[in-house]
């Protein structure tokens, strides 16, 4: 027998598998427990139909989860399919809006059976790349979180002790928490002698603001109190992912690579590594690459209507890393701050030119890893190969980048990493394409 084709619909605790040949017949099916006992089932229905796990092409709504890691260590090709796809692909049969999970899983067989092709294979990462990309999510995470603890806190000084705002410029900062922590409401701040930055601090906590009553402000102390404490703690223990995440960075043998690019330290340099993965073949070309990144923009064309947009359906915490190395790269690299001032130059928005800027990089760290070469062994430098392109070819079509919902995007709101690597001035990258930079748009 040829090639057989599984549609996976998950769950928390059960799996729906649809198993058929490459005629659309159905051989074998069922719904399947979660761990150990369920994937011997799903290798027991396998047995009889094929001799080897190449043979078998799988479909399903997730690239993570302990199952569809051991389906892609039993050697199946595993591919991963947005399930909004796997929506637009139901009405191309039905438009009753019916839906089951068994359905689901017949619809996913057939996709992996007709358009297997048009969907990128899940690729096995290194165990050690698989674990930055752990730390590097969960450091991120803590950092999202500790950002919304701050915004609380400042919301609810904000409404009875404007002065604490006036004296710290950074509430999440190691001074004021320790101050917060024993001054908890604007009585006791008064009361406090502070060592350092005693003048700044002491001036703003006895200005004469206007103030709730006693009851009142107690209970904002207590509610200060523990947001403090809650901070403090997020702070201890992003402190120590970020000395975790980088042990395990400095172990990965492309870390040297990824930390040769300008505006790459070790915490951004780690999120980059474990968000794009280290299988050296997941990415076909430096295209595949740029648009798995959420970082390259879309085209639609028709007639005479062409507009470029950005491309709003992404991984978030991808695109975020590609934004913030973008960002960090401007004080890194000669080189980027020209390409981001030439398209800022031709009336592109900051967002747009950051964006344009971190498609450029992803191309050239696709070149690096590929060739095994540092960026200072590169050859072209990106200001330089900026002033070469033709003035006509940077200007394009005339068309709009705009975000969705046609609003222009905000950037990420939490602070770059401080731990970023400096780009000497005499040092030059590649660009891995060779098309004009219009292209790019």
């Amino acid at each position: 027998m040829g090639k057989v084709f599984v549609g996976h619909d998950w769950a928390e605790d059960h799996h729906d598998v649809f198993i058929e040949d490459d005629s659309g017949r159905r051989l074998a099916g069922g719904r399947l427990s979660d761990g150990v006992e369920g994937i011997g089932r799903f290798h027991e229905l396998l047995a009889g139909l094929v001799d080897d796990p190449a043979e078998v092409v799988i479909a399903t709504e997730t690239d993570r989860g302990l199952f569809v890691n051991a389906l892609v260590a039993a050697g199946y090709t595993v591919i991963a399919v947005n399930p909004m796809s796997t929506s637009r692909y139901r009405e191309r049969h039905s438009t009753s809006g019916a839906k089951s999970d068994p359905g689901d899983a017949k619809i996913l067989a057939d996709l992996a059976r007709t358009d297997a092709h048009n969907h990128r294979p899940i690729a096995g990462d290194s165990e050690l790349g698989e674990a930055i990309k752990v730390l590097a999510r969960a450091h991120q995470s803590m950092i999202w979180t500790r950002q919304r603890q701050t915004n609380q806190l400042r919301s609810t000084l904000r409404e009875f002790y404007p002065g604490a705002l006036e004296a710290f410029d950074e509430l999440a900062g190691r001074d004021a928490l320790a101050i917060l922590a024993i001054a908890s409401t604007p009585t006791a701040g008064r009361q406090r002698r502070i060592e350092q930055r005693a003048a700044e601090i002491q001036t703003a906590l006895r200005t004469e603001h206007l103030a709730a009553p006693d009851l009142i402000a107690d209970a904002m102390g207590v509610t200060v109190s523990a947001l403090v404490a809650v901070i403090g703690e997020l702070n201890t223990q992003i402190g120590g992912l970020e000395a975790k995440l980088a042990d395990r960075f400095e172990q990965h043998p492309d870390a040297k690579i990824i930390r040769s690019l300008p505006g790459l330290g070790m915490t951004l340099g780690a999120r980059v590594l474990g968000e794009f993965g280290d299988a050296p073949n997941r990415y076909a070309d430096a295209k595949s690459r740029k648009n798995y990144s959420g970082m390259s923009p879309i085209t639609r064309a028709s007639g005479k209507h062409h507009v470029v947009l950005a491309r709003y359906a992404r991984n978030r915490r991808r695109s975020d890393a590609c934004y913030l190395w973008a960002f960090s790269a401007l004080s890194a690299s000669p080189g980027a701050r020209a390409f981001y001032d030439e398209r800022r130059a031709h009336h592109d928005t900051h967002n747009r030119a950051l964006r344009a800027l971190a498609n450029r990089l992803v191309g050239i760290l696709h070149g690096c890893l590929r060739h095994g070469t540092a960026a200072a062994q590169c050859d072209v430098d990106l200001g330089e190969h900026c002033r070469r392109v033709q003035p006509h070819q940077r200007q394009g079509p005339r068309s709009f980048l705009r975000d969705r919902a046609g609003q222009r995007a905000r950037g990420p709101r939490h602070p770059v990493s401080r731990n970023v690597r400096a780009w000497p001035l005499s040092t030059s990258v590649t660009v891995t394409s060779t098309r004009p930079l219009a292209s790019s748009r």
